[in-house]
């Protein structure tokens, strides 16, 4: 179900996302408030499980609470639960499966699961190809500068990343009202909000030459008030033909070089805009900084800063098609078929923002879950199965732990299955019966491993599950349910740290202000 949220503003937000909510929701509690970011720093992190790290977060704290009330000191709990998280880790290891990136079935799966319980799953299999076209579009092999370095060629190295993937710099989402959500698109290029600058300009050319500028196409303004005094008449057309010829000399030394369309971030004068159009040369001013490198991505070109500093290799060659178009009222100058491209535009429709907005969401969520996987390529079972293989792994585990560590190590392993728990309670289904069966399923996995005398290491995954639709326990492999390792293992680890940091505070102290 959505959630419909006003801000501060009066303005109206509908959502499900976990953090979009928290984001929104006006707290006093300083432990609430802690809560609220881990929320905040998952999603900045891996982008997903939003929800589910605030859940978990708050189940461990639950469990921990027959403790705290019988006097086990804050620290011992702690030291178990910490003991739990290495263990929880070395499991999520063993169940991982390694994927391709390049396989589309596995990787539409997987992205399948991420959008299923959001808004947008109506329309998933066009919300899961383009999340793939657009990130694979976007990435690229990390540049070799970077792998110079010590901390890079440590394997172990959480941000030692082959591939290369700026989602949110390279990959632009431009939302247009109007239309349906099935004719959004992944443009293999670039596209911005601009008409030409001069209403004879080219509005459709094949196989442009496009030269990318940071510099004013117009005289120089001085920077503070100047003030000239004229005694000659002459002197003042002398002045008038001197910022011609400035502005002259500028374009000449552009048209030289045969660019069919020129783009720059700063003003075009309109002597500027006669001789280019003069010269057939498409230009557009006042382009963002951001779309400009972008462009420059798409096209292969060099953002130029100095007009007398061209070269022919600045000039961006690797665009198959410009043209300009109207979509509703607005026109759009498209950049597309380009050859490789590094960088792309999502063009989202909808029938309203706010639908926009929400779709939008779900459809970074998706990206991020893409990026995780190109950054590393392995999956978990999702559906719960994960959640429940840890769980049933430090039961068996803690009967090994000595001491007063046993009971919230094992305290932990209760806390984990409070996520097929919920999903369980999502179905509709008798959540008792459908927990411990499965329950049962993992224990007689493990069960037959221990006959078979397979070390620790040697388990195989079990990956049965809870099936979200109709509650049934099915083989999340049949099913084709899997998660990105990354999210999983980020939120286990941010909610048990965040569940001890909590167990450690004793009193909350109010700075008071002075009067």
């Amino acid at each position: 179900m959505l959630k419909m949220l006003l801000d501060p503003m009066g303005g109206i937000v509908i959502t499900n996302d976990g953090n979009c909510i928290l984001r929104e929701v006006d707290v006093s509690h300083p432990t609430a408030k802690s809560m609220i970011e881990l929320s905040r720093a998952q999603d900045e992190e891996v982008g997903d499980g939003t929800t589910s790290v605030i859940i978990l977060a708050g189940e461990m704290l639950v469990v921990a609470e027959r403790f705290i009330r019988s006097n086990l000191h804050p620290t011992v709990i702690v030291q178990g639960y910490n003991r739990a998280l290495q263990e929880a880790l070395k499991i999520c290891e063993r169940q991982a499966l390694t994927v391709d990136v390049h396989d589309r079935d596995r990787m539409a799966k997987l992205v399948q699961s991420s959008i299923g319980t959001k808004f947008s799953s109506r329309w998933s299999d066009k919300m899961v190809e383009m999340a793939l076209d657009a990130v694979l579009c976007v990435a690229r092999p990390s540049s070799k500068s970077s792998s110079s370095s010590d901390s890079t060629n440590n394997p172990s190295n959480p941000y030692n990343h082959k591939m290369e993937v700026d989602i949110k710099r390279y990959a632009k989402v431009e939302k247009i009202p109007g239309g349906e959500i099935s004719d959004s698109y992944v443009l293999k290029g670039v596209m911005f909000n601009k008409d030409t600058t001069h209403s004879k300009m080219r509005r459709r050319i094949e196989n442009p030459r496009v030269l990318l500028l940071d510099s004013p196409l117009e005289y120089k303004k001085g920077e503070s008030q100047t003030n000239v005094e004229i005694t000659n008449e002459d002197d003042w057309n002398t002045m008038l033909r001197m910022e011609e010829e400035y502005v002259e000399n500028m374009c000449m030394e552009i048209i030289a070089f045969k660019p069919d369309v020129v783009i720059t971030e700063k003003g075009v004068s309109d002597l500027a805009q006669h001789f280019f159009s003069k010269a057939g040369i498409t230009a557009f001013r006042r382009l963002r900084k951001t779309d400009n490198n972008r462009m420059a991505r798409a096209t292969g070109a060099t953002i130029v800063s100095r007009t007398d500093e061209i070269q022919e290799s600045d000039l961006g060659t690797e665009c198959g098609l410009f043209e300009m178009r109207k979509i509703g009222e607005e026109y759009f100058a498209f950049f597309e078929k380009c050859e490789n491209p590094k960088a792309c535009t999502v063009l989202l429709r909808g029938g309203s923002k706010d639908v926009l907005n929400e779709i939008e969401r779900n459809l970074q969520d998706a990206m991020q879950v893409v990026r995780n996987v190109v950054y590393e390529p392995k999956l978990l079972p999702g559906g719960g199965a994960t959640e429940m293989a840890v769980s049933m792994g430090l039961r068996r585990a803690g009967l090994k732990v000595e001491g007063v560590q046993q009971g919230p190590f094992v305290a932990v392993s209760e806390g984990f299955e409070v996520i097929p728990r919920t999903l369980a309670q999502n179905c509709g289904v008798s959540v008792i019966r459908t927990v411990t069966q499965l329950r049962a399923k993992h224990a007689a996995a493990l069960d037959e491993a221990a006959k078979g005398g397979k070390d620790d290491g040697d388990i195989p995954p079990c990956n049965w599950g809870i099936d979200g639709t109709t509650g049934e326990l099915v083989d999340m492999e049949v099913l084709g349910i899997w998660e990105p390792y990354s999210v999983k293992v980020q939120t286990i680890k941010t909610a048990i740290e965040s569940a001890c940091m909590i167990l450690r505070i004793d009193d909350i102290v109010s700075g008071s202000k002075r009067r």
